[in-house]
């Protein structure tokens, strides 16, 4: 048998804001092996949200590789690689491809906001949205850009390259610097949606005198971006050529291990985060959302999200369960809040912990918990925290269908589906039948399956028989019309709060 035709196994490997992952899989989508290394956020001020680029994004990639190659023979018999970071992110390297600082995060880190502000007077509001298809945000890299080259002009000196978590890891296994479109359209305004390519329209006001020379190539998530080198392998245990695809954002991914992949799916990512991506087949502009690139040729990307999610639970379980081993305080107070009635008791909870996305686009939105009394517990905290993540999920999908997106299906996956009780609240909330696979393995099985597509070792087509579909989560009608006027007042609450809260 040639050499080849051993290659049957794939390696995805996904940089989350956590934790990272990583899967072993066959052609057929079998996992052969998984591993996971937890990591932390840096947060140096208020605003500012940090990841060590070399320390947790590549460090967990080796690390993860090394694990999924401990057997012998196994790097020989993988086809092709592909990695999936959070992002966007924005990370400036010098001319030999080191970073100079800690890698800057997607929409949690505003720090931003003053670029934007300065950016929408100079440039336009409307005309940035006429050619980016979005509006600027805490989720934009451009204004985040502008930030490095005003405030850190020592890092902006010595920076020759302006990457993103992602293409970092593409560039450490390859030596090549590549972005994929997705996540390139949100280095706005430099990306041009309709040329699919970086334009110098608004490039003085975002890079001062430098040039799009800057910026990685672009290119789609299943292309073959480069193949391993000799120093990669030296570290990771891949043998030099491997296939490594271009990749893609860890949102984007999760989709693909899901099977939306096709135009009117929704994906609802429950993750750190809540990210969702609607696969559509011509741009939507509109200020409330991000209209991106796909992860193939001729897709568009709806895309929203919304700051804080499963950091929210977590905050919650650190700060009043902080007696009690994490797991079992999760699923303590799991069970605790699904025994509550819908409305926690008359507590409602604004989940905007970290200034909020879409579809309000407010950096300095913060949380609000309104009608707490000495009556409520932790476990009343904790359902109005679903609830109020339930909320802002309708709130997403009211503002998708508002401009006219054909959602034909939803798709639920991430950490925050495992147990069942907050799917069943969100799909009651927003009366929406979610579908969840039978086994959902996370953004690094959808790595897996760019890196066959990359490899040439699969089709598209192929996606069908790696995802197995699971019991629906249906919603109860009997709950219907509480969670409507519950609704109602979540939508009222913040305008009557945001004043106060912009004044704290």
């Amino acid at each position: 048998m040639s050499a080849e035709r051993l290659r049957d196994l794939l390696i995805g490997v996904d940089v989350g804001t956590y934790s990272s992952k990583g899967v072993l899989t066959t052609l057929e989508g079998e996992i052969v092996a998984q591993h996971v290394v937890p990591h932390g956020i840096s947060v140096p001020r208020h605003g500012q949200v940090e990841q060590d680029a070399d320390a947790v994004w590549w460090a967990d990639v080796v690390t993860i590789l090394r694990a999924l190659l401990r057997e012998p023979d196994t790097a020989g018999r993988v086809a092709g690689v592909a990695c999936s970071a959070i992002g966007p992110t924005l990370l400036p390297l010098n001319a030999e491809g080191q970073p100079l600082r800690p890698g800057i995060l997607y929409g949690v880190d505003t720090r931003a906001q003053a670029q934007i502000n300065a950016l929408n007077a100079e440039l336009g509001e409307a005309a940035i949205l006429a050619h980016s298809g979005m509006a600027l945000t805490s989720q934009a890299t451009g204004p985040k850009i502008r930030w490095l080259r005003e405030h850190e002009p020592d890092v902006w000196a010595q920076a020759r390259t302006l990457t993103s978590a992602g293409s970092y890891l593409v560039f450490r296994l390859t030596g090549e610097h590549v972005i994929d479109h997705h996540t390139g359209a949100h280095v706005m305004p430099l990306y041009d949606p309709r040329a699919r390519t970086w334009t110098a329209r608004f490039a003085a006001s975002v890079l001062g005198d430098r040039g799009l020379e800057v910026l990685p190539r672009l290119a789609w998530s299943d292309e073959r971006a480069g193949q391993v080198t000799a120093a990669a392998a030296a570290e990771t245990g891949l043998r030099p050529g491997t296939p490594v695809a271009v990749g893609t954002v860890d949102a984007l991914a999760e989709g693909l291990s899901v099977g939306a992949a096709r135009p009117g799916d929704l994906m609802v990512m429950y993750g750190s985060s809540t990210f969702f991506i609607l696969t559509q087949e011509r741009p939507t502009p509109d200020p409330r959302v991000w209209s991106v690139g796909g992860a193939f040729v001729g897709q568009v990307n709806l895309a929203a999200g919304m700051s804080t999610t499963g950091s929210l639970t977590r905050w919650i379980v650190d700060e009043f369960a902080r007696e009690q081993d994490t797991a079992a305080a999760y699923d303590e107070l799991f069970t605790q809040a699904a025994a509550l009635p819908p409305g926690a008791d008359g507590l409602l909870m604004l989940p905007y912990f970290s200034g909020e996305r879409t579809p309000v686009n407010d950096s300095r939105a913060r949380g609000v918990v309104a009608g707490l009394t000495l009556s409520h517990t932790r476990a009343h905290l904790f359902r109005a925290a679903l609830e109020g993540v339930g909320f802002g999920i309708r709130h997403n999908l009211d503002a998708l269908r508002d401009l006219g997106a054909d959602v034909r299906r939803v798709v639920a996956v991430g950490g925050g589906t495992k147990g069942g009780t907050w799917l069943q609240i969100v799909s009651d909330i927003t009366g929406q039948v979610q579908a969840v696979p039978r086994v959902t393995v996370g953004a690094s099985y959808g790595d897996a399956f760019l890196a066959g597509l990359a490899a040439g070792a699969l089709t598209r087509d192929d996606l069908d028989r790696w995802v197995q579909p699971g019991p629906p989560v249906t919603p109860d009608a009997a709950t219907r019309a509480e969670y409507d006027r519950l609704y109602g007042l979540y939508r009222a609450l913040y305008p009557a709060t945001r004043d106060i809260v912009h004044a704290l």
